[in-house]
């Protein structure tokens, strides 16, 4: 036994872990190197108080809870001169390329029947540009219409960072100069069953999971893309998800709001279908920003309804968010301790040398949890139609089919404001249409661009690029 593995044994054992070491002595040397490799990067510590947190059982009084001041959609004369305001402010921050943009895109697409990262799964109605793809040429027609260099940070995961990495390359960085592109991973936590012990995926491996969007920040800030953000000169940073392929990236108004606020971390919302639908409300906790999860909102408060008949918990939480850069240097220089949560769920683990079934936990940290942090925040009410389509399932509710849906439908809104043909129409009763977004990223590009709109046939529908 080597000095290197006696110490990591006495490290495990010491953490309550020795039963890592069961399928030692049957690896292959080279599995034997990178198990103990793996081993290196686990901190115990933290393991411990994930375990802790298992054990837990205390309870805490409730929490106070009300409804965030939110930057309404309905405007009244003096929002709409803020709004105003607010979009000559955040054109000026992206004039000077004081904006960059950060995706959280660690996902694989399996749940889609897709063998790949999310991001690289065929979205565009007509085109099947994957989500990458619009993302990317979201960002060209910013760049080009604010005449800056705009940078892309691009948060992988340790399943998907080497093919995403990949697909960029074989596509070009679809027109974007790769040194605009950084890519980080986030970092990866054990999964615990519920006595505390550390679960294995197979012999010589321990079982990891992605340690939630929260990570994110610590991960940009741990992986050098920070520093790459501040040595630009961006001091703001436009965050979204990959599955939402109508996330608005440079948006003046956001950006100015935020600014205007005196904020440190903003956030968009919609309104909530209804008082039953299952999604977080950024509201006031403790008064204090945060996301107010379904389960902790109780059945009288989901449906309290203010003076105007709206639910009054209503901003439902879409994970568009505007981050100051500086804000999370702040939050890296104190440790970034965002809270952990605990998801218990069903796995398949490596347990008495076979796949077995087993209950455990992984770990999680949200970004939202940041928002505690900011005194000052803007909620930004959103429309759904504009701005959030998730894709999320195979079918129904939140999968291709509804989003390419709401694709089409947004861009023949587009094509009915111009005054321009309609698309043919297909079984589904909706136009055959989709706008890439180089060509106009919005409603008021394309009205502008109407003269030089030539469809091209795709699909049997219109494309217009």
């Amino acid at each position: 036994m080597d000095a290197r593995e006696s110490r990591l044994r006495e490290r495990c054992a010491q953490a309550g872990q020795a039963h890592l070491f069961e399928d030692f002595a049957s690896l292959a040397p080279a599995r034997r190197e990178a198990f103990l490799d793996e081993l290196e990067g686990i901190d115990f510590e933290l393991v411990r108080v994930h375990a802790a947190l298992l054990r837990d059982t205390s309870s805490t009084a409730a929490a106070q809870l009300a409804p965030a001041p939110l930057f309404p959609l309905e405007r009244d004369p003096s929002e709409q001169r803020r709004a105003k305001t607010a979009i000559e402010l955040g054109q000026a921050q992206l004039a000077r390329g004081e904006v960059g943009f950060l995706v959280v895109a660690g996902g694989q697409a399996s749940r889609l029947g897709y063998d790949g990262p999310k991001g690289a799964f065929p979205i565009g109605p007509l085109s099947d540009a994957p989500l990458f793809e619009l993302f990317a040429r979201r960002i060209l027609a910013a760049r080009r219409r604010f005449g800056v260099e705009l940078p892309w940070y691009v948060m992988t995961s340790r399943a998907n960072d080497a093919a995403t990495r990949n697909f960029f390359e074989q596509h070009g960085y679809f027109g974007l100069a790769p040194r605009d592109v950084f890519f980080f991973s986030q970092a990866m936590a054990p999964a615990l069953d519920f006595e505390g012990r550390v679960l294995r995926s197979g012999p010589g491996e321990v079982f990891l999971a992605p340690n939630g969007h929260g990570g994110t920040l610590s991960a940009f800030a741990d992986s050098g893309a920070l520093a790459d953000a501040e040595r630009r000169g961006v001091r703001r940073l436009s965050y979204f998800q990959v599955d939402n392929p109508l996330a608005s990236l440079a948006d003046p108004l956001f950006l100015g709001l935020h600014e205007l606020e005196g904020a440190r971390m903003s956030s968009k919302v919609v309104s909530k279908r209804d008082a039953a639908e299952k999604v977080g409300v950024i509201g006031m906790i403790d008064g204090r920003f945060g996301c107010i999860e379904y389960s902790d909102l109780a059945p009288e408060l989901r449906e309290v309804r203010d003076e105007q008949g709206r639910l009054r918990f209503r901003a439902g939480n879409i994970a568009l968010h505007v981050i100051d850069v500086d804000f999370v240097r702040d939050l890296a220089g104190a440790g970034l301790r965002l809270p952990w949560h605990v998801a218990r769920k069903s796995m398949s683990v490596w347990e008495g040398g076979q796949l077995v079934t087993k209950q455990g936990a992984k770990f999680e940290t949200f970004v939202f949890d940041a928002l505690a942090r900011s005194p000052r925040s803007v909620v930004l009410e959103v429309e759904r139609a504009r701005e959030f389509s998730p894709v999320k399932n195979a079918s129904g509710e939140d999968s291709p089919e509804s989003t390419r849906a709401d694709l089409r439908r947004l861009h023949a809104r587009w094509i009915e404001a111009a005054g321009l043909p309609a698309a043919p129409r297909a079984n589904d009763g909706l136009p055959l249409v989709e706008i890439d977004p180089l060509f106009a990223d919005d409603e008021a590009a394309f009205v502008a661009r109407r003269e030089h709109a030539r469809p091209q046939s795709a699909k049997g529908g219109h494309l217009y690029r």
